[in-house]
């Protein structure tokens, strides 16, 4: 077989992705996600509103935060009536744009946010004293309004890729075929200021807070403990949400590539697969962040610990009384008595 006869005979190989995992995935993870995140993102910002002043200069990131959130999530039910319908656009490209905007507005507003949030708590365990009154709710809110500029000029070139092949009533995630080795150039270097910097800002951040708390002996235990639970949360976003949709966006962007130049493997079709559940896992992230605020809030931390504390007393309770009326238990002795001592074992 010649060159181009094989070459030829690669591209055939490499049309055939199957689509019906996208659509039945992607919807199903949507709608779970616009449920859920719009539930916990309200009540979050209501925990967040009504416990402003003991939150301190963090709330205002945990408000952009929520807001950023539910923004991304008002798009939903427009993604799960795309898929569903078997990638059938039916509400126009310039809202298509603006959709896919808002996905990419909610997903590195979060990492802006969420990195602001990591240096804030860096500061107040590491140097508490010499940010000591020098940090107040003016810094934040000049603070979050950068973030939103860093954000809305990395994204913005997004708009001016072409969504949908001429005549067609696609809605790409990314761009059409004869845009990607362009969008690929630009998606890296979107991934690294993005992505990988301010991931590295939040390593070094708690790496050094964990050191600290380690070795000293005299930090706040609820500030510890709260410290502690923010690592664990950011460490699930970035493992589970962060990561695998950027590795996954560049690798599929480069095998379409590869794809347009009569090659092929396999494994193309993995990678599409995987990038797809990437995609998926990405969009956890509105329904993860309300954590931030439990973390934040010393009120529900305090209201939650009483009661997992009542819990387990009437778990006792039970358990005692239990074993209690199965050596004494005789005919015809009043109920009301053993009401009475489990009220009183409570």
């Amino acid at each position: 077989m010649s060159q181009g006869s094989e070459r030829a005979a690669n591209l055939t190989e490499c049309e055939g992705i199957n689509l019906s995992f996208t659509h039945t995935f992607l919807p199903i993870v949507y709608v779970i996600v616009f449920v859920v995140g719009t539930f916990s993102n309200f009540w979050g910002l209501r925990s967040v509103c009504r416990g402003w002043k003991k939150i301190g200069n963090i709330n205002i990131f945990m408000l952009n935060l929520g807001l950023a959130d539910l923004l991304y999530l008002f798009t939903l039910p427009f993604l799960v009536a795309y898929y569903a319908h078997d990638s059938r656009w039916l509400f126009g490209q310039t809202f298509c744009k603006v959709t896919r905007f808002c996905f990419n507005l909610n997903l590195y507003g979060s990492i802006g946010f969420l990195t602001c949030i990591s240096i804030y708590r860096y500061l107040g365990i590491v140097h508490p004293m010499k940010v000591m009154g020098k940090i107040n709710n003016m810094h934040s809110v000049a603070i979050s309004a950068l973030v939103w500029l860093l954000v809305f000029v990395q994204i913005v070139p997004d708009m001016f890729f072409d969504k949908s092949p001429p005549n067609s009533s696609s809605c790409y995630d990314t761009t059409t075929n004869d845009l990607i080795p362009i969008y690929l150039q630009y998606s890296v270097t979107w991934t690294v200021t993005g992505f990988a910097i301010p991931l590295l800002i939040i390593l070094l951040c708690y790496g050094h807070v964990i050191v600290v708390l380690a070795t000293k002996a005299n930090v706040n235990p609820l500030l510890k403990q709260r410290c502690l639970k923010l690592v664990v949360i950011l460490v699930l976003l970035f493992s589970i949400c962060f990561i695998p949709y950027h590795v996954f966006r560049n690798l599929n962007l480069q095998t379409r590539i590869l794809k347009q130049r009569g090659y092929c493997h396999p494994s193309f079709d993995d990678i599409y697969v995987a990038h797809q559940i990437g995609r998926g896992l990405v969009c956890l992230n509105s329904a993860i962040n309300p954590l931030i605020y439990l973390v934040g809030n010393d009120d529900f931390l305090m209201k939650f610990h009483h009661l997992s504390k009542r819990a387990r007393l009437s778990v006792a309770g039970w358990t005692s009384v239990v074993r209690y009326r199965k050596p004494t238990e005789v005919e015809g002795e009043s109920p009301v008595d053993h009401t009475l001592t489990f009220n009183r074992l409570i």
